[in-house]
């Protein structure tokens, strides 16, 4: 039993020296996995690498690269920040992990993180964990795998937005259906889908490509809220806007919806959000995927006048195209 006993509490210390974690001068612990790479990571190698930091008895992740595009990072031991992975970079080769752990304290005093907050609290930690996925002899070697991881990550986040705006323009479709039936909507929807209400008809031409338009209007999501305006609650104030139909600078719901509209014509355009401000939205005041209405007034349609003339280098007259 006595021999027994002894195996066992050598055993407990022998794993117990296999994860100790050590520690940095600048008072960071880490433990390192090895792989058995013989070669280390030296100055201006380029390393390809995972990295997830976490706030410590949380699940809040800081960042991480993990499911995510690899991080790349070209060495240089004499710029390498203190109380940071990179600190005992040098100690690791392809295939090592490491886990480590960062004190708040230490992160505030080096001006890391900017202050407490109820995030990063006093006595707090930052756990760690680091993986070399490949090292390369200098930064250009590893320019075609960056590239390469560069084109996964853009590939996926492209396939991640189409089928997100899938998703959304279905949602959308049923929102703008509920919004028009409610509202007792009577009108038509132009061939990229603004849906166009004539309140009140115009006389004359209506707006086309290139034609300037003076216009009233008042913009707001389809809960009602008022992003934008040029006209106040009673209309007495009126100030129309110039825009050109079709023209850069205007949406292009607006340049599809206005072409419906004469001169004195009033009435809305319900416009879908990719006609709109996009799956970014304009924050705070229209969020992504924002389906927008607009009460919209024409007061006049005219010919724009020709830009201005480029000035002419040194007042010299410039030559005439020949006929």
């Amino acid at each position: 039993m006595r021999i027994l006993t002894t195996i066992l509490a050598a055993s407990v210390l022998f794993l117990a020296s296999c994860n100790k974690f050590e520690k940095t001068k600048s008072g960071m612990t880490y433990k390192i996995t090895s792989a058995g790479s013989k070669e280390k990571i030296k100055q201006n190698n380029a390393i390809k690498f995972n990295l997830e930091l976490k706030i410590a008895g949380k699940d809040t992740v800081l960042t991480s690269t993990y499911g995510q595009m690899p991080g790349f990072l070209v060495v240089d031991t004499a710029r390498m920040p203190k109380h940071n992975f990179t600190e005992i970079i040098t100690k690791l080769g392809k295939g090592d992990k490491m886990e480590f752990v960062l004190n708040v304290d230490t992160l505030v005093k080096m001006n890391v993180i900017q202050g407490y907050d109820k995030q990063f609290k006093r006595g707090g930690t930052i756990n760690g964990k680091f993986e070399v996925l490949n090292v390369y002899p200098t930064a250009q070697d590893a320019q075609g795998d960056y590239e390469k991881e560069m084109k996964i990550a853009q590939d996926k986040q492209k396939a991640k937005t189409e089928k997100e705006s899938a998703g959304e323009i279905e949602k959308e479709k049923k929102n703008i259906a509920k919004y028009i039936a409610d509202n007792k909507l009577n009108g038509v929807y132009s061939k990229n889908g603004v849906y166009v209400v004539i309140e009140k008809e115009g006389t004359g031409p209506k707006a086309d490509s290139g034609k300037q338009v003076k216009v009233m209007y008042k913009g707001y999501t389809l809960d009602g809220k008022v992003f934008d305006k040029n006209v106040d609650a009673d209309a007495t104030h009126k100030d129309p806007i110039d825009v050109v139909i079709d023209a850069p600078g205007i949406i292009a719901g607006w340049g599809e919806g206005l072409k419906y509209f004469a001169k004195g014509t009033k009435g809305k355009l319900i416009i879908p959000f990719m006609l709109g401000y996009g799956v970014q939205g304009r924050e705070p005041n229209i969020p992504p995927y924002a389906p927008l209405v607009f009460e919209m007034e024409v007061v006049d349609i005219s010919v724009p006048a020709p830009p201005a003339p480029m000035p002419q280098q040194g007042g010299q007259p410039q030559p005439q195209p020949k006929h």
